[in-house]
Formats: C-alpha cells, structure tokens, sequence
C-alpha cells in the first residue's frame, strides 16, 4: 500500500510502498478515508518531540471504514464508519484503571509510536474504532480526534463551569473548536486571540470576542473587555513563551491558565504576582481520553461543534502536498486544519 512517512528527522517526509499490516486478534483493519494534518506533525518531523522507531507512518487524526475485522472481535463490523482515538492503550495498567490512559505504562501512539493514517490502510485495536455518524463527513472525523478532543481534554481539565469567561490564545484547528466547545459547556464570553485576521473572523463567527494580538497588547485588551476582572480560563494553544505568559497573565483571581501547546521553552512566572498573590493556577493538559470522544461526536453530529470551516483544505495522500502543509504550518499559515483525502 502507499505510505507518507518520515524517515530521518529534520528531512521531508518520504512517500513508500509497504505491505499492508495484518490483523491480529481483537484488531480492525482499517481503510483510511481522511488524515488531518497536525501540528504536532511539525514538531514530530522537526525532532521537537521525539518519533521512535524510524521510519514511521505519520498520522494521528483518522477516519474510515473497517475493511477487515480480526479473531475476538465483537463489536466492530466490516464497513462501518469509524474514527481512531490515537492512544493504543494495555487497559490493565494502573494509569488506564484510573481512567488516564494518556499515561498508560505500555501506551502507544499512532503516527508517533506506531504506524499512523498518512497510508491506504491501518491497523487498531477494536476499542480505538469509535463509530463515526454518517452525519459527520470523514474530514471532519479525522479532526475530531485530535483537533476538537484536545481541545476538549483541556476544558474538561481547566474545571471550566457555565457563565465563566475563557480566551484561547491561537486560534487553529484546536482554537476553533475549543471556541465552539467553550460556549456549548456554557461559557459566558470567549476571547478568541490571534495575530490572523482571517482565523480571528472565523472565531467571531462561532461566537468569540476577537482580540487581535498585532493591533494591541492583548492582556491588556483582555483586562479591559473584562473591566479589569480577567478570564476565568485561558487555553493555550500555540507553545510558545510569549503566549504562555499572556495566557497566565489574563487569568483572574482564582483563574485556570491551561497549557496545551507543545514546546521545549521554558514558562516565565512572577510567582508572587500571578500565581500566588491571585491564588492562580497552571494546568498542563496532555492528549485526550477514550472516554470523552461520545460526547464530543454526538457535539458535532447536532451541529453544536461546526467543523465545516474548520477543514479548510482537502490535498491527496502525497509526500510533496503533505510537505508543503508541514511547511506553511511551521511558519503559522492561514490554512486552519488540512485534511488528507483519500477515494
């Protein structure tokens, strides 16, 4: 089957013939119909975080139809609709006993650890195939497990209750969502920050207060729009220090700032001033759990989580489209969430 993968860090990613995998027990083959492109896809190529073994079938946001189920499954049937929750888990550790199976002992992830949806076809264990509505095309499917659920992880853990305020510093396929997500948990005001105009229009369409970072400080902004008070949660989304620090300084006495973006740079605090004083809080937040995604879907199955603008661009499963994605990416391009596409 044709594959897009990396194969040495810091270079291009390389299209490759590999055989397609075979379906063990209690596993679905599955017929990849949609791959988003992340971010995080960036970092994995630019050796910011880690992939390990080399080479690697990049690829965690997947959607498609099982084409092939293997002995012991029981739910899944060929043919059905199916989006990938991208943590393969051993479910009997002590992490996955508790319900955090983003820490499992023996975890793996697709596209990072193990083969992912940038190929023809994929293999998972029966429980990582959630079924997909028809309602909801593949496209969207495929952002749903990443983008939106991440997004969603982090408002599940910024303890976010209705009529409190949130801002969501960068507004890309995570910040669309999280600003959709925000208001349906009840969220009073959203501040959507960002230096794009044309990402910046989008979140107002969905129901956010822009804050445009070139044209202001946007702390200072944000203090102003909320009378001094600032925000109950901020999201940070981006990984970078400047946005980190302004998603802390914008929280209010007693706020949630959450760290989502990924980055080796460190986070600047004025202890005294921003955490203790305001009795603040900093919370990482890290990838999402099975057990979030059916609410999440039945979201975006009733409309209340639109991600038909959030799929901007649909390209094939080619190693020279895919490249360019990663490319315009890394400089924080205009493009939201691009999506691989395949018949």
């Amino acid at each position: 089957m044709k594959s897009v993968r990396l194969v040495e860090v810091g270079k291009p990613l390389v299209e490759q013939d590999i055989p397609i995998p075979e379906v063990g027990e209690r596993e679905v083959l599955v017929r990849v119909r949609a791959a988003g492109i992340c971010h995080s896809d960036v970092h994995y190529r630019a050796g910011t975080s880690p992939v390990h073994p080399l080479p690697m079938t990049l690829g965690h946001e997947v959607a498609g139809v099982i084409e092939a189920v293997g002995p012991g499954v029981q739910r899944a049937a060929v043919g059905a609709r199916v989006c990938l929750h991208y943590l393969v888990t051993c479910g009997d550790c002590y992490y996955c006993a508790m319900g955090s199976e983003q820490f499992c002992e023996h975890g793996k992830m697709l596209g990072h650890h193990t083969d992912g949806g940038y190929a023809e076809y994929i293999v998972v264990p029966e429980r990582n195939a959630v079924p997909l509505p028809e309602e909801i095309p593949f496209e969207q499917g495929a952002t749903l497990m990443c983008a939106s659920a991440t997004s969603f992880h982090a408002l599940h853990k910024s303890r976010m209750k209705p009529g409190e305020s949130v801002a969501v510093f960068g507004i890309g396929g995570l910040g669309a969502s999280a600003v959709q997500l925000a208001r349906a948990l009840g969220a009073l005001d959203v501040y959507a920050v960002d230096i794009n105009p044309k990402k910046l229009r989008l979140a107002e369409r969905y129901g956010a207060i822009p804050v445009d970072a070139r044209q202001s400080d946007p702390v200072e902004a944000i203090r102003r729009l909320t009378r001094g008070k600032g925000v109950d949660v901020s999201l940070e989304l981006i990984g970078l220090p400047q946005t980190m620090r302004q998603a802390l300084q914008v929280a209010s006495v007693m706020g949630r700032a959450v760290m989502v973006g990924i980055t080796r740079r460190p986070l600047e605090v004025d202890t005294y001033t921003e955490l203790i004083g305001p009795e603040a809080e900093v919370i990482g937040s890290n990838d999402h759990l099975l057990s979030e995604l059916p609410l999440l879907i039945e979201l975006a199955r009733r409309g209340q989580l639109d991600l038909s603008e959030i799929v901007t661009q649909a390209i094939p499963l080619e190693a020279n489209a895919i490249n360019r994605t990663l490319d315009n990416l890394e400089r924080y391009g205009d493009e939201v969430r691009t999506v691989i596409s395949l018949p």
